[in-house]
């Protein structure tokens, strides 16, 4: 037998590395599963606003070695990040879990550097990804949707949504300005409505804007984001690199009393 549970072996850091720095900045304490479909992680922020869904397929390692079939490992995402930011990108990065407790990284390039991280105990209750239904769903460039966010947080600590099959609004209105972006449907931008009525819908929603700024991390995922929503019910982003990983986000819905 070997003498690991797990031996994940990259040889694009970057499918590690970026979405560590993204997840981190929403969970910190997580657990992954490893099994043959890959690495997964399903996270909870701890004001349980926002939850983060990572999978890395077991297609995008160079070795993908679990013996038992299943492992599951609990750490802190702070301290994987901070090792991870020392990768550089033509190193070989292998993640490796044996008897002794703990996540054993190794950097391999000009040099070999390991470092060892200790595995927590959390509770035993699992993280399920909710089953939503979603009337209103636009693919569109990640960038741009980036660029919507950042020009309206400047004026207000929330955003409204408004869609319909022809396109999309991202509205914010702070006490003495405002910001408005429109995005039309067109050759990169599409939109779908179900439900119904598909082709009156209107929808609409209020969200976070601190939480939607370290989501748009996702643009060095992918070159393009799924978004999905309904009225006042939580919002989707999905950002895949195909046969590589895919990472989404649940953000749920501002309710105002006004």
């Amino acid at each position: 037998m070997p003498d690991f549970l797990m031996k994940l072996v990259l040889a694009e850091p970057k499918y590690l590395k970026d979405p560590i720095a993204i997840a981190s900045e929403l969970v910190n304490e997580v657990t992954f599963k490893v099994n043959s479909d890959g690495l997964e992680m399903v996270a909870m922020d701890p004001a349980n606003v926002a939850m983060v869904v990572l999978k890395i397929l077991s297609s995008s390692f160079v070795e993908f070695n679990v013996p038992n079939g299943t492992e599951e490992f609990s750490i802190s995402l702070a301290n994987l990040k901070q090792i991870l930011r020392r990768a550089k990108g033509d190193d070989v990065l292998t993640l490796e879990t044996g008897e002794e407790n703990q996540l054993k990284v190794i950097l391999k390039g000009k040099s070999a550097r390991s470092f060892t991280i200790a595995l927590l105990e959390l509770d035993e209750r699992e993280q399920k990804v909710p089953d939503l239904n979603f009337p209103c769903n636009i693919t569109m460039p990640a960038a741009q949707l980036t660029d919507a966010i950042e020009d309206v947080s400047v004026v207000a600590e929330s955003v409204t949504f408004l869609g319909d099959k022809e396109s999309l609004l991202i509205k914010a209105k702070g006490d003495l300005s405002g910001a408005l972006v429109e995005i039309k449907q067109d050759e990169n931008t599409k939109i779908t409505t179900t439900g119904e009525d598909p082709e009156n819908s209107k929808f609409k929603a209020k969200y976070s804007l601190e939480y939607l700024k370290k989501m748009m991390g996702g643009s060095k995922i992918g070159s393009n984001v799924s978004l999905s929503f309904n009225n006042d019910y939580p919002l989707k982003l999905e950002y895949k690199e195909v046969d590589k990983l895919a990472m989404s986000f649940i953000l749920a819905p501002r309710v105002d009393n006004d």
